[in-house]
Formats: structure tokens, sequence, C-alpha cells
């Protein structure tokens, strides 16, 4: 017999006297055959309670969402037609079994004549096994770091080694993997690439163990920023270890710390205090640099509406506040902390006004052009202190740049569902800037996406290799809205109904008599360049739901891609082609046998092998972004990591990867021209 443990649902049966016979007419348990799926999915939750089921905090926090649903469901199906009584019992480390002496009268059945799965509860599965636990521990006594001081690897030691640093952020070390780092740690000291995978092998539990890792961390060759980001990791906890990682982040100027900063808010989670050495850090960096100041406020303050992590990001918002306020004026004419404090909070009050624009926008019954005349309307009269503000205000997309009031005769709606304002602004220079206002949209994976192909566009050039990419600015403001930088364009689908093919519409602003196709060279270069570089990146961001509304031309031949609501390999169409490529841009190309084509092939490799140098910083970063909100990570951020890690290739070197990135273009290509096979018509399919 076995105790019984954890929740028991007992069915209770009113005005019915109770049965105890067997087979009984009042069972306290639901009859199998009216069990359904309720009954499954309690059963299992009751198992996770006992710790029979391994938790995974990302994929419970989603199960048990989905469980809430299903009872909702359930209870609305059936009504209230039986009461219950659930019974909590304490629940122990192992079963509880207990048998009388004396003959066994209820013999189990034989398990030779079911075809049944017969599951073995065993209390040690994921328990440290005891040999093992010795023996590892004498391998790293304190005694052995005096012999291992001196130990140098052999040959293949090294090999190992070698093969070892090279494994991507995301992969684990194994067992034997771990002793070896551990055992030549001394002479690793030099390598600075070899430190993450060394903290990786320290058994933090052990405090004779973590001592000695953190004082051989002080002394090793300084890591790069690239690697520091994997120590702010949710892998790492040590708070020696995360602060280290900011000492590293110290060395980084504020141009590449603006590239970082987005994960290193996100970060904060996987702190374990909320004034954290990362937090104080964040806030330093900011009160020099008005524009950090402003992008941090923003990305902290999105964040206060996570119940979970709400206390972490208002205590880092706190921070900032009181030092900011701080701040004296400068001798070279620089605000005081106050006013630039305020210069900030108006952000906000802007966005307000903007929201309660949109919402009594939406109310007007008509079409787009009686809802922009609204806006008209409120911006000239009810609203004229948004014509003209009382005090420059900060753009939150460029904070450099202060902008002075709205222009209504130049302000507008887009027409579709929901409704967004497109807006110019007058700026304190004299000039003007646009931009797009959302509300009823969570557009905080369009601000990962365009932030990574701002990043790649910084690691491109830093190589030398310009392929005219448009990294527009994009801001969320809140979890259903933010800003986005207008671009003056047309969409793909626009410029063919109107212009019939790509090349006519560039010959209308760059025409050239002698030139190939009519048109400028360096407009037709910048065309494919941008193609190229647009090409490489969404097919490692694996982005989806391509199609001509989406793919926007500008006026000097740059190609740009927007709205990236499925990313990492999401796609609602089915059979997305590995490259999103359609054929319209190759025609302007001159086609696939065209010189042209064979030179943005060219760069569609260069451009891959370049970012697969920086696949550990990208890598890193989306690591960090693990317990963020955005969709297409929270679903499952493992599988999302390990997705974008496959688009690298990083088992293949440089000479075989431009092999393999031409294959992937080719197949792409052949797809969108009939003459191909059933996979290729399924790939031509989607652009349709």
């Amino acid at each position: 017999m076995q105790l019984k443990t954890g929740k028991q649902k007992l069915r209770l049966w009113l005005g019915k006297q109770a049965d105890g016979s067997f087979p009984t007419t009042t069972p306290g348990k639901v009859p199998r055959d009216e069990r359904g799926e309720l009954e499954r999915l309690e059963k299992l939750a009751n198992k996770y309670e006992r710790g029979q089921i391994q938790p995974v905090d990302w994929l419970d926090r989603l199960t048990f969402k989905a469980m809430e649903r299903i009872k909702e469901r359930e209870s609305l199906k059936n009504g209230s037609s039986h009461l219950y009584l659930v019974v909590d019992f304490c629940s122990f480390e192992h079963r509880v079994v207990f048998q009388e002496s004396g003959a066994n009268f209820l013999l189990p059945s034989p398990i030779a004549s079911s075809n049944e799965l017969v599951i073995v509860w065993d209390p040690e599965v994921g328990k440290i096994n005891p040999s093992e636990h010795k023996q590892l521990k004498l391998a790293r006594s304190l005694t052995r770091g005096i012999i291992d001081r001196e130990l140098k690897p052999s040959s293949n030691e090294r090999k190992s080694i070698q093969r070892i640093l090279k494994y991507p952020p995301t992969r684990a070390l194994s067992g034997d993997e771990r002793q070896l780092l551990w055992k030549f740690r001394f002479s690793l000291m030099s390598e600075k690439r070899a430190l993450t995978k060394f903290l990786r092998c320290v058994e933090w539990s052990d405090v004779q163990e973590a001592k000695q890792a953190i004082e051989l961390m002080g002394k090793w060759e300084m890591i790069d920023v690239c690697d520091a980001l994997e120590l702010l990791s949710p892998l790492f906890e040590s708070e020696e270890v995360r602060a280290y990682a900011v000492s590293v982040l110290e060395r980084a100027d504020d141009e590449e710390l603006q590239c970082y900063l987005l994960q290193l808010v996100q970060a904060l989670r996987f702190e374990r205090t909320d004034k954290s050495r990362l937090s104080q850090f964040l806030v330093q960096c900011s009160l020099r640099n008005i524009e950090l100041a402003s992008f941090l406020r923003w990305f902290v303050a999105v964040e206060l509406h996570d119940p979970a992590y709400a206390k972490r990001f208002y205590s880092t918002y706190e921070f900032l506040e009181e030092n900011m306020m701080k701040l004296t004026a400068g001798v070279n004419g620089e605000e005081d902390g106050y006013k630039m404090w305020q210069s900030l909070v108006r952000q906000t009050e802007l966005t307000a006004q903007l929201c309660s624009i949109m919402r009594d926008v939406r109310n007007v019954r008509g079409n787009t052009q009686k809802k922009i005349e609204k806006l008209r309307h409120l911006l000239s009269g009810l609203l004229s202190e948004l014509t003209y503000f009382d005090e420059p205000i900060r753009s939150p997309l460029a904070p450099s740049v202060l902008i002075t009031g709205i222009v209504p005769s130049e302000s507008s709606i887009f027409k579709s569902a929901l409704h967004p304002l497109r807006l110019t602004f007058r700026t304190a220079n004299g000039g003007q800037c646009k931009l797009i206002f959302k509300k009823g949209d969570d557009i905080r994976q369009d601000q990962l996406v365009v932030q990574m192909v701002s990043l790649m566009d910084r690691l491109l050039k830093l190589e030398n290799l310009d392929l005219h990419l448009t990294p527009y600015k994009v801001l969320a403001t809140g979890q259903d809205e933010g800003m986005l930088e207008f671009i003056p364009s047309r969409s793909l689908a626009q410029i063919l109904s109107e212009h019939r093919s790509i090349i006519s519409y560039l010959q209308k602003f760059h025409p050239d008599e002698h030139g190939s196709f009519g048109i400028t060279a360096t407009c037709l270069e910048t065309f494919i360049k941008s193609c190229a570089g647009y090409s490489v990146i969404t097919y490692i961001l694996g982005i989806g739901d391509r199609h001509l509304d989406n793919l926007l031309l500008r006026e000097d031949g740059r190609l740009f891609h927007v709205d990236f609501g499925f990313i990492l390999g999401r796609d609602p169409k089915p059979f997305p082609p590995p490259m999103k490529l359609c054929k319209e841009m190759v025609e302007a190309m001159g086609g696939a046998e065209s010189q042209y084509y064979t030179r943005f092939k060219s760069y569609c490799c260069e451009a891959y092998n370049i970012l697969r140098k920086s696949s550990n910083l990208i890598l890193n970063l989306f690591h960090l972004m693990a317990g963020s909100n955005i969709p297409d990570i929270a679903s499952d951020p493992e599988k999302g990591i390990l997705k974008l890690q496959e688009k690298f290739r990083l088992d293949l070197d440089d000479e075989a990867c431009i092999h393999f990135f031409q294959d992937l273009i080719n197949e792409s290509v052949s797809a969108l021209f009939p003459q191909m096979v059933e996979t290729i018509h399924r790939w031509a399919q989607y652009w349709r």
C-alpha cells in the first residue's frame, strides 16, 4: 500500500447516502469513463507539485496559463453539475509504502501479459552520485592546486582545449570537458577566451572552489566586451562574476554601450539584488550622456508592467531619477539635473497626449480622410499647445534632437486597422523630423530586430563593407505603443502597380542613358548592396511573413524591410524559402544570369562571413533577452537561440560557408522562376 500524498480531488454526492459497497454508486474519485482532459491535466499538475516532473520555468508559466484557459472552458461547458472537495495531504521526498506482514493478498498483475508502459519511480534520478562526487572533490582539492600550477597540456589535450574554446556560448560542457579545463586552469590564464568556459566548470556551491575561481578570475587576461555579456546571462549567478563583467563593460565607449543597452536592461532580471553593480553602472553611464539616460529610462519604464520584476526595474528608475536630480549645471552651459530630468518626463507626457489623440481619431466615423481632418483640427484647436510646446522636448527617438511642436498641416494617418499617426515635428534648429506613433501594437519585437540590424550594420562597416542598410529608429514606449522613425519610401507593391518594375521606378529619380538599365551606376550599386545586406540579415534572424507590402524602397535605391511580427524561423505562411528574395528584386539586377546578380551573391557571402565572426556577440545578446516578454523569444527561448545558432553554420570554415550560402541563394532564386520541382514550387507560392 502506498500513502496518498499531494492534492486529492473527491466528488461530493448531494442528498445521497454514502454507499460503502464495492463497486460503489457514490465513488469518491471521478469515474474513469467520465474523465476528460481536465482530469488528465490535474493528475499531471499533482505529479509536478510532488516533484515527479522536472520544473522548466518558462515552459511551466506557459503551461499553467493554458491549463487555466482549459479549466474555464470546461467549467463553462459542464456548468456546475458536481461539487468537489480537494484535500491537500503532505508530500515527502520519497514514496511512503506499507506492507502488512504475512501473505500478500493483492498480487500484482504479471508485467509480461500487459503491453502498458511500466513506470518505475527512481528517487535517485537527478541526485549526485556519491562516488563520482568524491572523485571530483579529490581531483579539485586545494592540495592539488600546487601540482596543477605546473601542469601543461599534451598535444592532444591542447587540441581538445582549443576545440572547447571554439564552442558557441549556447553549448553546455560535458563532465570530462569541465575536468580538462579545471585541470589546466593555471596554464589557460593567458588565454582570454578561456575565462567564460573556465567559470562554467566551477562548482559554485563549494565555498573553497568558488573562492579559488574568483582569485584566478582577477589574475586572468582581460576578456573582451562580448564575453563580458555572456557573464551577465542567467547561467552565472555569482555576484563577483557579474561585477567583474561590469568592470569589463566600463572600458566600452558610449556608442558601443548604446548598441547593447536594451539587453543590459534585460540582464537586470538575472541579478540577485535590486541595486546591483550592473544597475549602478547603467545609471552612472546615463548621467554623463543624455541619450543613454533617455533610452535607459524608456527601457526600464516599459518593464514596470511585468509583475514579477516591477520592483527591480522601479528601483533602477528611482536610482536614475535621484542621481540625475543631484547634478549641478555645467560651466559650458549644460542644464542642471532637475531640468534634464524634466525634459525626459515631458516625453512621457507627450506620448500620453498622442494616445488621447488616437482614441479621439479612431472614434470618428468615416474614411481615413475624415480621420486626418479630425487630427489636424485637434492639433490646431483643442490641443493647440502641441503645435508650439512651452519648452522644447527631447525627441524620444533621438534625444539629442530638441522638438518644439507638431506641424498640423503635414501630419496624417496611415490607412490601416490601428490608424497609426504620421507626425511632423519642428526642431529647435529650424528643421523638421517625422515619426510614426502606434497604439494597440506591441513593437518591442520590432525594436529588437531593428537594434540587431543597426548592430550588424556597425559590424559590417568596421570591416569596410557598407551595404546601405536603413536601421530606422524604433522605441517601445509601452506594452502596446511606440514610435518609429518615418523614412520616405514606397512599398514594392505600390511601385509594381504604378511602374510595373523596380527599374522603371528608379529611372524616374536616377536616369542615365549610358548606364546599365538606364539608371546611374551608383543607384544600381546601392540597390544591389541593400538587397544583399537584408537577404543575409533576414536569413540569420529568421524573419518571416515577408511580402511586397513590407519591403520598401527609397528613392536613392536603398531597399529595406519593415514589420517584424515573426522572427527566429516563425512564419504564418507554409513552406517559407530560406532566403527572402522576390522575383522582382532579381529581375532588377538583370536576372539570375547577369553580372550584377553575381555581384549580389558576392556581397551576400562576404557579409555572411563577417557576421559569422561576431556570432558569439549576437548569441549572447539574444541570450540576455531570454527572460523578456518578446513573443517569439518568450514562447521558447532555448529553441529560439539554438535556431539562431544553426543559421551561423559554425561547423564550417569560411570557404565552405561561401559554397553553402551560394547554394542557398541559388535554391531560393531558382524557386522564383518556372522550371523547378515540388519544394521549389512551394517556395515560389510564398510570394503570391
